[in-house]
């Protein structure tokens, strides 16, 4: 049985993590895909609206800063996927955003962008 699940590509190509790595997005995507989804457990779908939003690009930022310091695109990926999970949810982040205090800013955000989009629906 083929438990293989599909990743989801960018609804929003014009902005979020796609747009801010322009001509290595399609390479970038999966890889970052993987590599959020290993380090915060969180469903392909989550992870599709996280990159997609002004996070994503929060989060592309960082690895075109990986890039520039000499890093390959997987191991940039890997390194700002890193950093993000490093970084814990802070007071004024967890006042702001309703998220619990020392939880991994990676895994804040990506649930965040989850909820925020739930309640869209609703």
């Amino acid at each position: 049985m083929n438990t293989t699940r599909q990743i989801p590509s960018s609804q929003n190509e014009s902005w979020g993590f796609w747009h801010t790595l322009e001509n290595q997005a399609n390479k970038a995507w999966p890889l970052a895909m993987a590599a959020i989804a290993g380090a915060t457990n969180q469903p392909f779908e989550s992870l599709q609206l996280f990159l997609d939003s002004r996070f994503g690009r929060h989060f592309a930022d960082d690895v075109l800063n990986q890039l520039n310091a000499g890093h390959t695109l997987p191991d940039a990926i890997n390194a700002a996927t890193q950093q993000w999970m490093t970084w814990k949810i802070g007071r004024q982040t967890s006042k702001d955003y309703g998220m619990p205090r020392g939880l991994p800013y990676l895994t804040g955000f990506v649930i965040h962008c989850e909820i925020v989009e739930e309640s869209c629906i609703a």
